[in-house]
């Protein structure tokens, strides 16, 4: 057996020269195309492959079949193509990061893999997978690409899904069920249309400049939900019941009309809607019972309502453009016990869509239990929503 193996790895250095490469290294590098040939010849590696920063042109990884560790090329201009048709799974990472020549990757038949993390490929319109795709998958970053779809990756949980600065991207509908950890979506297409139909529990998700979001199924946020300078008209969750631990944070959607969590009970941590100037009332809350945090409403809305409230841990600033007196009367008169923080109520506060920090009072009308009619979110929100809340308050703003 030994002796086999000395010729293999002697076979395998005289076919790319003096830096060897060998299917049992812990990460081959491949430097030049009779690499890639060597390294095709394997079948399988158990350990990762590297693609040199020296590279240049296609890489074609023939018959290989499996890969144990990573796939890696990073931070080289010159690379235009990567192809592996019968690769089958990759145990690591298939890290492609800085390729500005890569222009096509096909995998037609890649199935599994531990994460995906496509950076900075400048070139690239689009993935060749083959059907079903990629089907196993615990993490998914695409970011600065322009990739016009993601059709190949068809996994059902994910830990990780990060799309952004894909300008070419205009649709994503993908069949995820639970998402562990964190979902950002930020500036993609213009006109991004953004479909997850059967999600069903996720934990943190924070969603920027899209046109049309849809989850229907998801019952359960296990963190924050987070939606910030997007352009839809409206948003609802038919089947979400409760945000366990974080912040629920509407902040800056110019086109928003209709907001709608007719089965949302609970908030762990604090809820924010603001500045959402088309938004003309917020009362499709009618089961929210408990917030964890606290409440902060600013807008140009003409009523908000929550009847079913039950208990604030935190306090409650309200205040809006628009005459809102009777609410502000009635909330206080029906819910000012239930928050435990004190309530801040002001109507035609022509501030009230602005961060500005000074405090504008408005004409003064409406409930007050605190020293000024108008205190800004700036003034107090670190004691009223925490830090953490704080900061994805200000990040929508700037």
């Amino acid at each position: 057996m030994l002796a086999k193996q000395i010729a293999a790895t002697a076979a395998l250095s005289f076919v790319s020269g003096a830096l060897a490469v060998g299917c049992s290294d812990p990460t081959a590098t491949i430097r030049s195309p009779a690499d890639a040939t060597a390294i095709a010849k394997c079948g399988d590696i158990d350990g990762s492959i590297l693609i040199s920063k020296d590279y240049s042109g296609p890489v074609d990884l023939g018959a290989l079949q499996q890969i144990g560790g990573d796939l890696t090329a990073q931070d080289n201009g010159n690379i235009t193509s990567l192809t592996a048709n019968f690769l089958q799974s990759i145990g690591g990472a298939l890290s492609l990061k800085n390729l500005i020549g890569l222009s096509s990757l096909n995998l037609q038949r890649l199935s599994s893999v531990d994460k995906i993390e496509w950076v900075t490929l400048t070139l690239l319109t689009g993935a060749t997978l083959g059907t079903p795709g990629i089907t196993k998958a615990s993490s998914v970053l695409v970011a600065d690409t322009r990739i016009k779809n993601l059709n190949g990756i068809n996994v059902d949980n994910l830990s990780f899904l990060n799309l952004n600065n894909n300008k070419e991207i205009v649709t994503f509908n993908s069949n995820i069920k639970t998402i562990s950890d964190q979902v950002i979506i930020d500036a993609n297409g213009l006109k991004m249309q953004m479909s997850l139909p059967n999600l069903k529990w996720a934990a943190n998700m924070t969603i920027s400049n899209v046109t049309t979001f849809s989850a229907p199924s998801l019952a359960t946020v296990n963190g924050s939900l987070s939606f910030g300078s997007n352009y839809f008209t409206s948003l609802t969750f038919p089947n979400l019941t409760s945000l366990e631990e974080g912040t629920l944070s509407i902040v800056s959607n110019p086109q928003l009309q209709n907001l709608t969590f007719p089965a949302l009970t609970k908030i762990g941590g604090g809820f924010i809607v603001a500045n959402n100037t088309g938004l003309g009332d917020i009362g499709g809350f009618s089961k929210l019972e408990d917030i964890g945090g606290a409440i902060a409403l600013r807008g140009s809305f003409k009523d908000f309502s929550f009847p079913a409230l039950d208990n604030v841990r935190g306090a409650a600033e309200i205040t809006s453009t628009e005459n809102i007196k009777s609410s502000c009367d009635k909330f206080q008169s029906d819910k000012g016990n239930d928050v435990q923080g004190g309530v801040t109520c002001t109507a035609e506060n022509a501030s009230a869509n602005n961060d500005t920090g000074e405090g504008s009072t408005g004409n003064g009308s409406g409930s007050n239990t605190g020293s000024s009619a108008g205190v800004s979110i700036s003034a107090n929100m670190a004691t009223l929503l925490g830090l953490g809340a704080v900061g994805a308050f200000y990040t929508a703003f700037l």
